[in-house]
C-alpha cells in the first residue's frame, strides 16, 4: 500500500527549539549545582567534625586576648 505525502515530520519552531535547548542545558546545571552544594555541605561537615575532636576548641582562637576588650 503506497502512502502519500512525506514520511518526515515539519521542522521544529522556535519555540521548540528553544524549549529543547533550555531542557537539555538544565540538566547538567542542575546536576552540577548539587554535586557542589554536595561537596561545600561535606567538607563543612567533615571540618567542623575535626574542630571538635581538636583539644582546645577552636584552635587557639578564645586564646588570643583583645587588648581594647570585648566589642
Amino acid at each position: 500500500m503506497a502512502q502519500g505525502g512525506s514520511t518526515m515530520g515539519e521542522e521544529p519552531g522556535w519555540g521548540e527549539l528553544l524549549g529543547a535547548f533550555v531542557l537539555a542545558a538544565s540538566i547538567p546545571v542542575v546536576v552540577g549545582g548539587a554535586l557542589i552544594c554536595a561537596l561545600v555541605g561535606l567538607s563543612v561537615w567533615v571540618s567542623s567534625a575535626v574542630r571538635r575532636r581538636r583539644p582546645g576548641g577552636g584552635g587557639g582562637r578564645e586564646a588570643v586576648r583583645d587588648p581594647n576588650g570585648p566589642a
